[in-house]
C-alpha cells in the first residue's frame, strides 16, 4: 500500500514509517522540520527511513493549502497516518499561533486532502491531555473531554471533532489515538526522559514537579507503534465511520519510580530539586485500554525499567558517551 505519514521526522513518525517499510509498503514522510527542537535529531531519524527503497520524503508545511493539496492529487495516497503537530503542552503557553497553524489548519489540510484524494482510512494523533484535570480514573474514551486545560489539549480535541465531522459529511473513515505520554529511541529532547536523562549523565540537578507524586502513564514507543500498525487496518464501518481509541499502558508509573528508572539505567544518582506543579500540566494520566484491546487484540507492556534502559543505551550511542 502507499501511505502518507505526516511528522515523518518526528518521533513517532520516525518508528511509524520503519515499521510500514519494513512490511513492504511505501511511504511518503511529510515534515516541515522546523526548529522547535534541534532539527538535527530530525535529520538523523530520515537518515534511518532514506534507508529504505520505498521511502519517499517531501518537506512542506501542514499549513500550505495549496502545497498539501497538490500532494495528495499527485500521490494518490492509500492511507494516511496524520501524527505531525506542534508538540509540548508548556510551549503553547508562549507560541500560541504556531499550535493554530499547526494543528488546525494542519488537519484542515489533512481531512481535505483525504476527502478529495478517496483516502480509505485516516488514522491521526490525538492526546491524553484532552482528559484536562479529570477525576475519574482510569481515562475513559466515553469521558466528558470540554473542559481542556491548554491550548494544546484544545488544538487535540479540535481535532476529534473535525475528524467527526468529515467522517459524517463525506463518509471518510476516521480514527483518532489518544497517545499517553510516548517514550524510548529517538524520543524527543524536550520531554522528561531526555530531559532527566541528559541531566543525570552531566551531574546536572532535575526538577521535579508536584514534588515527585505526578502519575504519567508511560508508554514505549514500540508498544505505541503496534497498536498504529494494528489499528489502521480495521476501518469503521458505522454510519459516520468514526472511531477513537486511548493508547497508553494502563500502567501509571509515580515520577519517583522513573526517576528511579533513570537513575538505574544510567548508574548514576539524580540531584533532585523539588517544585510546585506547572501551569497547564495535570497530576495523572491513566489510559483505559480496553476498546483498542478488544479491537486489535494487543496491549502495551513494555516495564518501565526495561524501555528506559534502551532509551538511555540510544542516547549513550547518539551522543557516543
Amino acid at each position: 500500500m502507499k501511505y502518507l505519514v505526516t511528522g515523518a521526522a518526528g518521533f513517532i513518525g520516525m518508528h511509524t514509517s520503519k515499521k510500514l517499510l519494513e512490511a513492504g509498503h511505501e511511504v511518503v514522510g511529510l515534515d516541515n522540520l522546523n526548529s522547535y527542537y534541534d532539527p538535527a535529531l530530525k535529520e538523523y531519524r530520515l537518515a534511518q527511513l532514506k534507508l529504505y527503497a520505498q521511502f519517499r520524503f517531501v518537506k512542506l508545511d501542514l499549513a500550505d493549502r495549496e502545497g498539501m493539496a497538490a500532494l495528495f492529487k499527485k500521490e494518490q495516497f492509500q492511507r494516511v497516518i496524520h501524527l505531525a503537530a506542534q508538540a509540548g503542552v508548556r510551549y503553547s503557553l508562549e507560541a500560541p499561533f504556531e499550535y493554530v497553524d499547526s494543528n488546525l489548519v494542519g488537519m484542515m489540510t489533512v481531512l481535505e486532502g483525504c476527502r478529495h484524494g478517496k483516502v480509505e482510512h485516516l488514522v491521526y494523533a490525538s492526546s491524553s491531555s484532552v482528559y484536562g484535570m479529570n477525576t475519574k480514573i482510569p481515562f475513559s474514551e466515553s469521558d466528558n473531554v470540554e473542559r481542556p486545560v491548554s491550548l494544546y489539549a484544545a488544538t487535540k480535541k479540535s481535532n476529534e471533532l473535525l475528524a467527526h465531522s468529515y467522517s459524517h459529511l463525506y463518509k471518510i473513515p476516521t480514527t483518532g489515538l489518544r497517545f499517553f505520554t510516548v517514550y524510548g529511541p529517538a524520543g524527543r529532547p524536550d520531554m522528561a526522559p531526555w530531559l532527566f536523562t541528559e541531566a543525570v549523565l552531566s551531574g546536572k540537578p532535575i526538577k521535579v514537579f508536584n514534588h515527585g507524586k505526578m502519575q504519567r502513564d508511560f508508554t514505549y514507543v514500540d508498544d505505541i507503534v503496534e497498536g498504529i500498525y494494528r489499528i489502521q487496518d480495521v476501518i469503521p464501518q458505522q454510519q459516520a465511520p468514526y472511531s477513537l481509541y486511548n493508547i497508553g499502558n494502563n500502567q501509571p508509573v509515580e515520577l519517583h519510580k522513573f526517576i528511579s528508572a533513570i537513575e538505574k539505567a544510567c548508574g548514576k544518582e539524580a540531584d533532585k530539586i523539588y517544585m510546585d506543579m506547572q501551569p497547564g500540566d495535570v497530576p495523572v494520566t491513566y489510559a483505559d485500554t480496553r476498546q483498542l484491546e478488544d479491537t486489535v487484540k494487543y496491549k502495551p507492556k513494555t516495564e518501565i525499567d526495561k524501555g528506559m534502559q534502551s532509551f538511555v543505551d540510544w542516547y549513550l550511542g547518539y551522543f557516543k558517551f
